[in-house]
């Protein structure tokens, strides 16, 4: 089993910043990818940010792009995610996955495991 653990949610103004980690662990297991989904009160889950774990291409949902970033270190099976001009339709819960084979990164489905989600709250 796998397990995905996210910190560095928090509470922060409109126009700042936040930095959020997940950490894998668990039994062996290949990583084709993860990513960064988040789910608003009453909205369905959001695609926000994947990386390639083996070759460290990235993908954005068109909400982020330009303003987070998803990096990964491979050593200590981490992915962040730098969030950067922060705004109140960033407030979400925003979640880690793990994907082993994931073709579509935008797509939830494609991830096998999940953490419990890091809650972000931007105010205005």
């Amino acid at each position: 089993q796998v397990q995905l653990v996210e910190s560095g949610g928090g509470l922060v103004q409109a126009g700042g910043s936040l930095r959020l980690s997940c950490a894998a662990s668990g039994r062996a297991f290949s990583v084709y990818a993860m990513a960064w989904f988040r789910q608003a009160p009453g909205k369905e889950r959001e695609f926000v940010a994947a990386i390639n774990w083996s070759i460290g291409s990235t993908r954005y949902g068109d909400t982020v792009e330009g303003r987070f970033t998803i990096s990964r270190d491979s050593t200590k099976n981490t992915v962040d995610l730098q969030m950067n001009s922060l705004t109140p339709e960033d407030t979400a819960v925003y979640y880690c996955a793990l994907g082993r084979v994931v073709r579509s990164p935008e797509r939830s489905l494609e991830y096998d495991y999940w953490g419990q989600g890091t809650r972000v709250t931007v105010s205005s």
